[in-house]
């Protein structure tokens, strides 16, 4: 429960923008053992995970309450141990999946020579083992302390490098006069060749020169921490070999300490001018960075998996033009329609509910959105000759491609399915009680087609055809025999959503059309006719909604 003594901080009173430093600056302020409340309107998990992303165990997370209107959590910091002792111990069990590596080799890089860290895991991290002696040749020691078979405890100890700089071109900058630092690291810098590495030595951070390096040369130079404070900062810049990525903007994640990883891909993002990518590279799935970008900054970027694992994830990160917000799921199936067998999948509506962006759908639906949009992509690879430009065809054209396709599809197979349903219903219906809610939406999906139809038919498209004559011969608006043009097309749209909506319910009722194992052929053949109806229906609704009418009401008003 809250305490009166305890800062809250409500974040659903603070612009998006400035959501994340608040917070942040709550948490660094936390002395030890000290503690805050943030209440919101939705979970705020992903902040869980960059805490433990950049801070360990340091902090702990307690729900006070879990919605469904309000999320209320207490954020503590743990009151800090002494080197060497039992209180240097990370529990990696506790740890989410996609935050453990991070969370291990930050704690990693905290230790000073001769500090240890103490692992605790439910299984043998052996594969740790190997890794730390990749990345920190002869300077991390491993001692098990227990061997299963429940837990694994290792001791992990920083000790001394031996020779680990011999041979190499270093340059202690500590050594030179402030008036020579600049151009004595440039010149050292300007001699290196492809592949060759220059060390430097300070007794600051010198990421001010990261900076000017990435300002004058982009990508041409590495930069990787060898030795990061609190008395001396070692960095190793490499040119890059001709060639190798020429071009691509790309951030190594790995290479970060972990209190610079946010900042630094945040800076490198907002460098980029519109249409510019960074790609990032890192050891695990980087996806509470998408939910965090997508919170601060909403729609403003698009987000690519260029590799997912086991061993890297690669990420291409795209800014969009200004004023170009994420698009909705009427206009992606608009610009192709191989895209709607992607939201058939997931069950995602693009005619009736094609005025959603894939965020906004994929949340409705509790999807990934992130992997929709992985699918989307798959699907501009694949050859396709059947699909047609509908939107690239005269309005006039486009109604009575509706009316030779989709109203004669809806005339042949309706009575079918009418049938079917009823005579379903009657045989099965007493083991699948479901199938009489099936039959009674059938009937009325039926009747409101048959009311529907020759609305459209007899008034509708022939006044869109007479607006387009109307254009061409350069004659003035025709009066519309339904009263005001936009209402007629609004009442269109509104059956169509009710139409839809007793589709959907038929899907969910009959479990996408799976067939139950005492399946006659009727049965078969009426679960058939209706996933065929569905998918008839979507393409028929969203050439109506969302091509010919908006195109038609644009062609009215230019009258105008």
């Amino acid at each position: 429960m809250e305490t009166t003594t305890e800062p809250i901080l409500d974040v659903t009173t603070l612009a998006p923008a400035v959501k994340h430093s608040t917070i942040f600056a709550h948490v660094d302020a936390l002395q030890d053992g000290e503690s805050f409340i943030i209440h919101n309107d939705h979970d705020p998990k992903p902040l869980y995970f960059q805490l433990h992303n950049l801070y360990g165990d340091s902090y702990t997370w307690e729900y006070l309450e879990q919605g469904p209107h309000r999320w209320k959590v207490r954020i503590g910091k743990e009151a800090e141990a002494a080197p060497g002792t039992e209180g240097a111990i990370l529990d990696v069990t506790r740890l989410a999946p996609a935050v453990k590596h991070s969370t291990i080799f930050g704690r990693i890089a905290q230790l000073s020579e001769g500090g240890f860290l103490i692992i605790h895991n439910d299984h043998d991290p052996a594969p740790l083992r190997h890794q730390l002696g990749h990345t920190h040749p002869g300077i991390i020691g491993w001692e098990y302390l227990e061997k299963g078979p429940r837990w694994w405890k290792v001791k992990i100890t920083k000790i001394a490098p031996r020779n680990q700089e011999a041979g190499l071109n270093i340059l202690d900058v500590t050594k030179l006069a402030p008036a020579v630092k600049h151009t004595t690291i440039f010149e050292r810098i300007a001699k290196l060749q492809g592949g060759e590495s220059l060390t430097i030595h300070n007794d600051h951070d010198p990421k001010p020169l990261r900076y000017h390096l990435e300002a004058e040369h982009g990508n041409t130079f590495g930069w990787d921490y060898l030795e990061q404070g609190p008395e001396w900062w070692k960095v190793k810049i490499t040119r890059a070999i001709a060639g190798n990525n020429a071009g691509a903007n790309i951030l190594d994640v790995t290479q970060l300490a972990p209190r610079e990883k946010h900042p630094t891909i945040f800076s490198r993002y907002h460098a980029l001018q519109a249409g510019e990518s960074l790609t990032i590279h890192n050891d695990h799935d980087p996806k509470p960075l998408y939910y965090q970008m997508q919170g601060e900054m909403g729609d403003v970027f698009t987000w690519e998996y260029t590799e997912q694992g086991p061993q890297w994830w690669k990420v291409k990160i795209t800014k969009r033009p200004s004023g170009q917000g994420a698009e909705t799921l009427a206009e992606i199936v608009t610009k192709d329609m191989r895209k709607a067998e992607v939201f058939k999948k997931y069950g995602l509506d693009f005619c009736c509910n094609g005025h959603l962006t894939m965020r906004e759908a994929c949340a409705a639906k509790g999807l990934d959105v992130t992997r929709v949009e992985q699918e989307l992509r798959e699907a501009d690879k694949v050859q396709s000759s059947t699909a047609l430009p509908y939107n690239e065809w005269n309005i006039d054209f486009l109604a009575d491609f509706i009316v030779n396709t989709h109203h004669a599809f809806l005339r042949k197979n309706l009575p079918e399915i009418r049938k079917y349903a009823a005579k379903v219903a009657q045989v099965h219906g007493q083991n699948h009680p479901e199938l009489h809610r099936v039959n009674k939406l059938v009937q009325e999906v039926d009747a409101e087609f048959t009311a529907h139809l020759p609305e459209e038919e007899h008034n509708m498209f022939p006044y869109i055809k007479q607006l387009v004559a109307a254009k061409k011969a350069d004659q003035p608006l025709p009066a519309s025999p339904m009263g005001r043009f936009k209402d007629s097309l609004e009442a269109l749209v509104k059956e169509h959503v009710s139409v839809g909506g007793k589709l959907d319910e038929i899907g969910a009722l009959t479990n996408g059309y799976a067939l139950p194992g005492d399946a006659c052929a009727s049965y078969t053949l009426l679960y058939r006719l209706l996933h065929e109806l569905e998918d008839d229906t979507h393409v028929h609704i969203h050439l109506e909604n969302n091509i010919l009418f908006p195109k038609a009401a644009e062609l009215e008003k230019s009258f105008n």
